[in-house]
């Protein structure tokens, strides 16, 4: 809904602040992560259509797409543990996220095309995730994947057979997430975004501007003073 998606930026925006906030997980609540759009929502951008208020109805979609690009755009590493259904908009989120972990009965769906409508905000971001074949096979099918197909084709990287598991599995990507610095994850993921639209040839020497900028650093003098010291980083949380 418009007022989810209002909340889940104001979430993010506020973890980008503050410093204390390494790591953002999205979880559903009920056994399912998300079931996609609210029709409600739609029924509302119709009306004010009809009251002569423009196209509503586009304005209510792009509200979602920005959803996902702030969410892609992160430099904090975004986390999606998925459960149940995965549909719409739902598809959307997890693709956009860093890490993505399944529980075994998670069912993705792309019904739009099955109902006469167009996967608009999320199509950019299912290529991405998937590559162009595989979202091009999905989206002419109305495609339904299960938890199996979904880690062949990389739409997961982890599935777990339990909660518990899962849980567990979780518990580990945080672990490995705080082991690295914050600032070079961010630094990182904007340099792969840009890796995937430039050739190599034009990003070298922004590459080593970067490289250069990180060595100097103090997470990079922190991070080779730890290396050559034999000890964790200070970025790394104290185990109690």
């Amino acid at each position: 809904s418009l007022l989810m998606v209002g909340e889940l930026l104001a979430v993010l925006q506020q973890a980008e602040v503050d410093a204390s906030v390494r790591v953002l997980v999205l979880k559903g609540e009920g056994g399912h992560f998300c079931a996609g759009g609210d029709i409600g929502d739609m029924a509302q951008a119709r009306m004010r259509m009809a009251a002569g208020e423009g196209d509503a109805i586009a304005e209510v979609n792009a509200q979602f797409g920005r959803l996902c690009l702030a969410y892609a755009r992160s430099r904090l590493p975004i986390v999606t543990v998925l459960e149940g259904s995965v549909m719409g908009g739902g598809f959307g989120l997890a693709c956009v996220s860093d890490v993505t972990l399944a529980l075994a009965n998670v069912a993705f769906r792309l019904p739009e095309t099955s109902l006469g409508i167009v996967p608009a905000q999320i199509a950019p971001f299912l290529v991405e995730r998937i590559g162009y074949a595989e979202a091009k096979r999905l989206a002419v099918t109305g495609g339904k994947v299960d938890a199996n197909e979904a880690l062949t084709i990389r739409l997961v990287h982890e599935v777990h057979a339990d909660a518990a598991a899962l849980n567990d599995g979780l518990q580990q990507v945080l672990k490995r997430i705080q082991a690295c610095a914050p600032g070079a994850i961010a630094t990182t993921k904007a340099l792969l975004s840009r890796a995937r639209v430039h050739e190599p040839a034009d990003l070298i020497d922004d590459a080593a501007r970067l490289f250069s900028q990180a060595v100097q650093s103090p997470e990079g003098q922190e991070g080779t003073a730890a290396f050559m010291q034999k000890r964790q980083p200070a970025w790394v949380p104290q185990e109690s």
